[in-house]
């Protein structure tokens, strides 16, 4: 980790409360805007426009959790230099000088819209990169700053899994309030996405849209997102491992444009906090082995 020390030190934080009220992990792996010299010099657009692909003040929104009893999990660096919510090797092989791991996934859909684990273009398109990046460099940054979070976030997993006997991993995103395509209808403000009931037994996305539409909010499921390599990596019902996304309307909380918190941003906070609250009461003894639905 010392190539980044500096820049990108650290590269992720998890914060765990003195005792864990219930084994419920909050997750912000796209909030992360430390953008490293050299990424930014290699880069053909400008700050501004590759921030454009960050969750932004996602992690803020969650930071109190972990004054409530439930740990929490941000990551500093950006998406747009390392993706970690992608497989381990998504990489688009247009992107780099000399040659890739044979095992390196070059197909996925992800790749192929510019979106792998070394991103090619940010959320609404543009290109990154003014040349193309040496594959070494690629490798470099999954080793340093990929694999050790994912490391740390399964023995986060682990340690609550052995003392609970489940574990529920909210992985918190936010999404553009408009899609790129004009045919898309009007975004709700909050999308929960479990893998189309594969990632978690159906009471945890039940009991988030009933909290949340209590709340005020206009609520959809898996649709624009239904939960990307995270969730469907570490959502496993029938070892009790229940993993459930949540992308939540950057209208809502912030001013998209301007990149700043909006007039509601305090109280979506609490909101959180209460959802949280929620989610703490539900009996984990029946969050156990439980098989899933067929997708």
């Amino acid at each position: 980790m010392t190539e980044f020390a500096g820049e990108l030190s650290p590269p992720f934080e998890i914060v765990e409360p003195q005792a864990w009220r219930a084994p419920i992990i909050f997750n912000s792996p796209h909030s992360g805007s430390a953008y490293p010299a050299e990424f930014l010099e290699a880069s053909r657009i400008d700050v501004a426009a590759l921030r454009r692909s960050e969750d932004s003040f996602m992690d803020e929104l969650i930071a109190g959790l972990s004054d409530r009893g439930f740990p929490i999990i941000r990551v500093n660096f950006p998406r747009s230099y390392v993706d970690v919510n992608r497989e381990p090797y998504e990489l688009d092989p247009r992107m780099f000088t000399g040659r890739l791991p044979s095992f390196a996934n070059t197909r996925s859909m992800r790749v192929a819209g510019g979106l792998g684990t070394i991103p090619r273009v940010v959320g609404d398109g543009q290109e990154i990169y003014r040349e193309r990046l040496d594959v070494d460099e690629a490798l470099r940054r999954i080793e340093v700053l990929y694999k050790p979070y994912h490391r740390a976030l399964r023995r986060l997993i682990n340690k609550a899994h052995q003392a609970f006997g489940a574990v529920i991993l909210v992985d918190c995103h936010s999404m553009p309030s408009v899609g790129v395509s004009r045919d898309e209808p009007r975004r709700p403000d909050v999308v929960i996405g479990d893998r189309y009931g594969t990632s978690c037994a159906p009471l945890l996305p039940d009991l988030v849209e009933e909290m949340m539409s209590s709340l005020g909010y206009s609520v959809g499921r898996n649709k624009p997102y239904a939960g990307g390599f995270i969730t469907e990596h570490y959502g496993n019902p029938a070892s009790g491992l229940h993993t459930v996304q949540i992308e939540l309307n950057r209208a809502v909380y912030m001013d998209e444009r301007q990149r700043e918190r909006g007039p509601r941003f305090v109280q979506v906070a609490a909101d959180f906090a209460s959802l949280a609250d929620a989610l703490a009461k539900i009996p984990f003894g029946d969050l156990g082995p439980f098989q899933a639905a067929a997708e």
